[in-house]
């Protein structure tokens, strides 16, 4: 059972919270607002407690991934946590020879090109991430009525850093290896998606109450690519989870020509960058679903008027949507002022108050 059901007609803490209520296209009491990387370096006290603790190291201690998932809650009101950890982690837990490094990236030692290669990528068990299990049964005891969203990378994004070995560009190796040879990147993305679900199933299962796949470089795809090369392993992750019954968010960036597929693949909620305003968003993806999104990280550099002028676009275009959550286009950027985003929070709350 998830932290989203509500078993025997009793609703759960986090069910009828504004977040999950906007998930589910319900009316909310507000728009909810939560921050990718909302937890991280734009914080100090993030910085504080990471002093000399490398990043994968950072994701399995259950304490320390506690305190920086509650961090952002604590200082900005967020209407939902999301779960403090790296795509790369799963990975990292069956073996697969990575590391974070920083200024980079998640850097892989030996990247799979090769059939030969999909024998290094086993199955994910609960036992590899006991810590996940830990951690998220601290944290729903400490958030009570906020909900959690647990995440992970999509089959496209780790594929991409697998077969390029690190963050790339142009994505040269990973097309390659798609064009080149579509058996063997289909299997490639299919052990990925099962592992993904895995992974999610153990979020779900400890008590997350949403779950966010994020497919952060699939944007370098044409939409025909994605619909016959991508679209398949993330509908299989999506369909993995659909009987836990707790909302499904996919998220990617540059992703304009494909929000209508990536609804299409499975998910409830589909987040939009900063390029595409969300009326039109909402026309391309269709409806039944809730979108999210999608202020441009940038703004919050600028002068607190801008960022109050931008906001309210942002939110004249989703009025009339069946579901809204407010978020950033992207990640918090690393040099973010926390007061501003604090502000921002504060602003959206107060504007949209029903």
């Amino acid at each position: 059972m998830s932290a989203n059901d509500r078993p025997s007609g009793q609703p759960t803490k986090t069910y009828d919270s504004a977040f999950l209520k906007a998930c589910r296209r319900e009316p909310v009491p507000h728009t909810p607002v939560w921050f990718m990387r909302q937890a991280g370096r734009s914080l100090p006290e993030y910085l504080k407690v990471r002093e000399g603790i490398g990043m994968l190291e950072s994701c399995m201690r259950p304490e320390l991934v506690t305190e920086i998932t509650l961090q952002p809650v604590r200082r900005h009101k967020v209407d939902a946590a999301i779960y403090f950890s790296d795509i790369v982690v799963p990975l990292k837990a069956i073996g697969v020879d990575l590391d974070i490094k920083p200024g980079v990236g998640p850097v892989v030692a030996e990247p799979i090109r090769t059939r030969a290669d999909l024998g290094r990528l086993r199955d994910l068990t609960p036992e590899d991430v006991s810590y996940v299990t830990e951690a998220i049964g601290m944290l729903t005891g400490e958030l009570g009525s906020t909900p959690l969203i647990g995440f992970a990378g999509a089959p496209f994004t780790l594929a991409s850093y697998l077969v390029e070995g690190g963050p790339s560009r142009n994505h040269e190796h990973t097309k390659a290896l798609m064009y080149g040879d579509p058996q063997l990147w289909a299997d490639l993305l299919d052990r990925l998606a099962e592992i993904t679900s895995a992974f999610l199933k153990v979020q779900i299962e400890a008590g997350a109450s949403a779950v966010q796949l994020f497919d952060s470089w699939v944007g370098a795809l044409a939409p025909a690519d994605y619909r016959r090369s991508v679209m398949p392993a993330s509908a299989k992750v999506f369909d993995a989870v659909a009987s836990y019954g707790v909302p499904r968010i996919h998220f990617g960036v540059g992703t304009g020509e494909l929000l209508g597929l990536m609804g299409e693949a499975g998910a409830d909620v589909v987040g939009v960058d900063w390029r595409v305003p969300l009326d039109e968003a909402a026309r391309r993806v269709g409806p039944g679903r809730a979108l999210q999104g999608n202020l441009d990280p940038a703004v919050l550099f600028s002068t607190r008027d801008a960022v109050e002028t931008k906001t309210r676009e942002v939110l004249d275009a989703a009025e009339g949507l069946e579901g809204h959550v407010f978020n950033l286009g992207h990640g918090v950027l690393p040099t973010t002022d926390p007061d501003a985003l604090t502000r921002l929070v504060e602003y959206v709350h107060t504007r949209t108050t029903r």
